[in-house]
């Protein structure tokens, strides 16, 4: 099975994938097209975090893209395409970009976005629903989808729990490119890192998790904090405790403690 997982991600046209140091690098490669968003591509990236996801040579995604831009969006033969398409063929598409979104955002392991250029409409989707996001100072971002009478649906589930409604509302409904600048006041992205440094930054940091925190902790914290807001509150406080609970029996746990009992640093990969 995972050979077969092998081969298929090396069969990919438009994303690499490939394992250093704990660190699993997801590649946008369609820098002719600014990495543009199409149908194939969708594809390919959900095939390439579903193998992260269970490749044990990989405790953190680092999503990233080759070429000046980030992701520019939809591609524009793509959307050309859609003109063509009925109510029934676009549901289908629209619920294809929701799964990879979806995916994105429930991945049992830590995603950080590695931002080197522009992050527009679904490609701004793509940067900002990561866990983590690291930009340039000459990237700018936006969803731009109301200026052509399109609707930024899927992304505005994720924006709200994110950043808020005013925020979202702002982003939303007026379409505006912003700078880094602004995307960090509004908490879209978590730090500005100049461009010479960004790679190495990006590296310094997944290492840090990797070595600094339990695979473990991460994933059930990353699918804790996901899940509480749509609980009310005394549902939302039993599932925290049995959380707690279930994690004070784990063997990780024992060996964090004993490492802290000890006085001893504790190294997880």
């Amino acid at each position: 099975m995972e050979d077969m997982a092998t081969q298929e991600l090396e069969a990919l046209q438009y994303i690499r994938y490939e394992a250093h140091e704990a660190i699993g690098y997801i590649t946008l490669n369609r820098p002719e097209k600014r990495n543009a968003l199409s149908s194939e591509l969708v594809s390919e990236l959900k095939q390439a975090f579903e193998f992260a996801e269970n490749d044990p040579a990989c405790k953190v995604v680092v999503l990233r893209a080759e070429g000046p831009a980030f992701c520019a969006g939809a591609d524009l033969a793509y959307i050309q395409e859609l003109q063509s398409f009925g109510y029934t063929d676009n549901l289908a598409d629209s619920t294809h970009l929701m799964q990879l979104f979806h995916q994105i955002y429930t991945l049992k392991k830590v995603v950080i976005a590695q931002v080197q250029g522009h992050a527009l409409a679904g490609g701004c989707g793509l940067a900002t629903l990561c866990d983590f996001s690291f930009a340039v100072p000459e990237a700018k971002f936006g969803y731009t989808e109301v200026k052509i009478g399109f609707l930024p649906a899927i992304v505005s589930v994720f924006l709200l729990r994110k950043i808020g409604e005013a925020r979202t509302k702002q982003l939303l409904l007026t379409g505006d490119v912003i700078s880094a600048e602004k995307a960090a006041a509004f908490n879209l992205i978590n730090e500005i890192v100049p461009a010479d440094q960004l790679a190495e930054h990006v590296y310094r940091f997944a290492r840090r998790l990797c070595v600094e925190n339990s695979g473990q902790s991460m994933e059930i914290t990353k699918e804790m904090i996901g899940r509480i807001p749509e609980l009310p509150l005394e549902e939302s406080l039993r599932y925290a405790a049995r959380l707690n609970a279930e994690a004070r029996g784990s063997e990780d746990c024992r060996r964090g403690i004993e490492a802290f009992l000890s006085k001893e640093k504790i190294t997880w990969n």
